[in-house]
């Protein structure tokens, strides 16, 4: 039975999580996107409005969230029609999953509004990829699954899509910077090698593997000494204006481990505990006020119930 409106809010996250490139990533309780989405006597999927931002295009062909609607619009049934209204208070270009989580909102909104005709919420995010590729040039899953699903998330394999929900270790906090700078998805993939040694890859595979152990077995330890990215980070660290300084910061402040958040320019941190992570955030903000470069800050545990229906 479809519903007339219904409300969603999907969380933001953090993707790569050091060596955990385009297979890993986690969702963080704020700030995320709220979508509204309305029935229409109009078949077809359209963006109503955007609040909060003015550089999100309204062209429904063009935008994340209606193009992943029409995704599960066209697999349900093409006739029907939505209007959707966009509450964005995750920045494009954030480095955590602004296009992600209003793609997953959308998917997620028009789903229940249709009365849930997918009925397995795992099943909801090739319809989520479909939007994301607009905005970052590939279809990968590492953002759109844990804001779809939350907790911890592993992308085994995108084609055909794989997708292992891991949760997270209770008292896992992260600590998340923005600074004020925009970097495209899709232009800094254009920094990445082509090609790695072997040994590299073999250092890199440790690393992962030993962080997925870590959050399984609550080893805050072993999730801090894994968390060591020598691939990627090194091609994209000079992009973020003070990221090594940033992360120093982070790890002198008692952080597990700090990385950059997807392609950046945020940068996060894992910590062990609320008052842990807050000393963390103290120190970065104190040592990025030096870069004179507007930014914000997030503290939050690890959201582990990923995208909710709003209730009035």
């Amino acid at each position: 039975m479809m519903s007339k409106s219904i409300r969603v809010y999907s969380p933001a996250t953090v993707s790569n999580v050091t060596c955990g490139f385009d297979v890993l990533g986690f969702a963080i309780e704020k700030p995320g996107d709220t979508i509204l989405a309305e029935q229409s006597a109009r078949p077809g999927v359209r963006i109503k409005e955007i609040v909060g931002s003015d550089s999100i295009p309204l062209n429904p062909l063009e935008n994340v969230a209606s193009v992943a609607a029409q995704a599960l619009v066209n697999h349900v049934d093409s006739k029907i029609g939505i209007d959707l209204t966009i509450y964005k208070n995750i920045k494009a270009g954030s480095g955590i999953g602004s296009s992600a989580s209003s793609a997953v909102a959308a998917t997620f909104a028009t789903n229940q509004l249709l009365g849930a005709p997918i009925k397995n919420t795992f099943d909801l995010i090739p319809f989520a990829m479909q939007g994301e590729q607009i905005a970052s040039g590939a279809f990968h899953a590492d953002n759109v699954a844990p804001a779809l699903l939350g907790g911890f998330i592993i992308v085994r394999s995108n084609d055909p899509l794989d997708v292992v929900q891991l949760g997270a270790p209770p008292e896992l906090y992260t600590v998340v910077i923005h600074p004020d700078v925009q970097i495209k998805t899709s232009e800094s993939r254009k920094l990445l090698p082509a090609q790695v040694p072997l040994k590299s890859l073999v250092t890199q595979t440790g690393n992962l593997a030993g962080l997925v152990a870590g959050l399984l077995q609550h080893d805050y330890d072993l999730i801090g000494r894994s968390m060591i990215d020598i691939i990627v980070e090194p091609a994209r660290a000079a992009t973020i204006p003070g990221f090594k300084e940033l992360k120093q910061t982070a790890l002198d402040a008692g952080a597990l481990g700090a990385g950059i958040s997807g392609s950046g320019p945020s940068v996060f941190a894992l910590c062990k505990g609320e008052a842990s992570a807050q000393k963390v955030l103290e120190e970065m903000k104190r040592s990025y006020q030096n870069f004179n470069i507007p930014f914000d800050t997030y503290i939050s545990p690890i959201n582990k119930k990923g995208t909710i229906e709003i209730i009035d």
